[in-house]
């Protein structure tokens, strides 16, 4: 029975979150409970809490995890200060008269504004308010004008710079340690956030071109889905709102790749630069501001709260040999570290109806990362390959987070069972993404080892 005490904890969890508690309190709440239990039988040892506190300041001590609050802070100064509606309003004006014009400068618009937050919700509610109403007008059907905006709304997970590839870098990095020091590699090969990063390159590229190459495909259908007289542009306009918001992206980005900057100092320089490009604008008020850091706040507070909680979860779901129970586990499974693979990406695709990705990255890839990078499995390709199964699992029906996203701002007009029917392209072209990981892994790994030879 006590051999089932961790699986338990993680099934209770999972219960509480499907009737809606807050995450950070459930995992701490789930933790605490266990252990006092099992003080109170004597099958667990109360002492292991006492590393708890040691936790909280590596926590406090990990420079990585400073770029979390900045890169939000830059998508939210992109967001409020209307940079990303400028941007997406002068496009679709210079896109209008191609085929899938407007849909195209969806995508592209969504996979800037996604990059620089990497949160879904955020990114999905904005740009269904903003361009879902202007792509019904001009003709769209109400299937594929929401199946482009929760697609593209998903881009943040596997287009860098963003939140989530920063926590997922910084929990892989302790992950191939740990994995390391426990095969006896005392000088551990690093992995950094910028590696991941680097990784994410190409898949994100292929991914955006896919969506490009599909919208193109179904502007080719006879029925016309928006106006065929396009506005006049000014070139000039397009010019200013085009370029600065790129130009921060290849500067963040690049100085990355480069190793002119950390991720952290990175993150820095972009959140310095976005506020710089909304004060040029004048659109940074201290009205404006003040929401800006409100915000900003907010988010960064959920995650470091999610952090700790998830701390003193995997903290007592060791103290109950899980870890061991995990491993074992795999090494039984038939097929070797290919079907442990498959049964990961499985659960993590199943979670991902009813967590987000910052609860999946702090519990479950703790978990699962050790015993799969020990059998040998590449850390970067990894990281890549859950950022895409979960980008996927946001867009699945029924219970895809984006869907429910877009279905709380589209209007009654769209039913839902067209946001159904319209994810279902995306979700196959991100399936066959996942496929073409699986069987060429060097479109993940290329890259890295490329920049690390220089």
């Amino acid at each position: 029975m006590i051999e089932l005490i961790p699986f338990l904890m993680f099934a209770v969890v999972c219960a509480l979150l499907m009737f809606g508690y807050p995450v950070a309190f459930t995992l701490a709440g789930t933790a605490l409970l266990s252990a006092g239990l099992g003080i109170v039988y004597g099958v667990f040892d109360a002492e292991l809490l006492r590393a708890f506190p040691d936790r909280l300041y590596g926590i406090m001590q990990n420079g990585t995890l400073v770029a979390v609050p900045l890169f939000v802070l830059m998508g939210v100064i992109l967001e409020r200060a209307k940079i990303a509606e400028d941007l997406l309003v002068n496009l679709s004006k210079a896109f209008m008269g191609a085929p899938s014009g407007l849909a195209i400068s969806v995508v592209v618009v969504g996979a800037l504004l996604a990059a620089s937050t990497g949160i879904v919700g955020a990114t999905v509610v904005t740009m269904g308010l903003m361009s879902l109403p202007t792509m019904l007008k001009n003709g769209y059907s109400p299937k594929l004008a929401t199946g482009t905006i929760c697609a593209t709304g998903t881009l943040g997970q596997i287009i860098p710079p963003s939140i989530a590839l920063v926590l997922l870098g910084d929990t892989l990095s302790n992950a191939y340690q740990q994995a390391q020091l426990s095969a006896g590699i005392f000088n551990p090969k690093p992995v950094s956030v910028g590696d991941l990063f680097v990784g994410a390159i190409i898949p994100g590229l292929l991914l955006v071109a896919a969506y490009i190459i599909y919208l193109l495909f179904i502007a080719r259908r006879p029925k016309p889905t928006e106006s065929s007289e396009p506005p006049e542009v000014d070139k000039a306009q397009l010019l200013r709102s085009l370029l600065p918001p790129i130009a921060l992206m290849l500067i963040v980005l690049g100085s990355i790749i480069v190793g002119a900057a950390t991720p952290t100092e990175a993150a820095a320089v972009g959140a310095l630069g976005a506020a710089l490009l909304a004060s040029s604008r004048g659109a940074l008020s201290f009205k404006r501001a003040g929401e800006i850091s409100r915000s900003t706040l907010q988010v960064s507070a959920m995650v470091f709260a999610i952090l700790i909680g998830a701390s003193l979860f995997s903290l007592v779901f060791r103290g109950y040999n899980g870890e061991e129970l995990v491993t074992g586990f795999f090494h039984s499974l038939p097929g070797g570290v290919i079907g442990a693979t498959l049964l990961v990406m499985l659960v993590i695709f199943l979670l991902g109806f009813i967590l987000d990705f910052i609860e999946i990255t702090f519990v479950v890839v703790p978990i699962v990362g050790p015993v799969l990078l020990a059998m040998g499995v590449d850390p970067v390709w990894l990281g890549i390959m859950i950022a895409i199964n979960l980008q996927t699992s946001f867009l699945t029906p029924p219970f895809g987070f984006a869907l429910f996203y877009l279905r709380g701002v589209a209007p009654s007009s769209v039913a839902t069972s067209a946001i159904y029917r319209g994810v279902a392209p995306f979700i196959a072209i991100q399936l066959l993404l996942l496929c073409l990981l699986a069987i060429w892994p060097a479109l993940a790994t290329w890259l890295p080892g490329v920049v690390q030879q220089q």
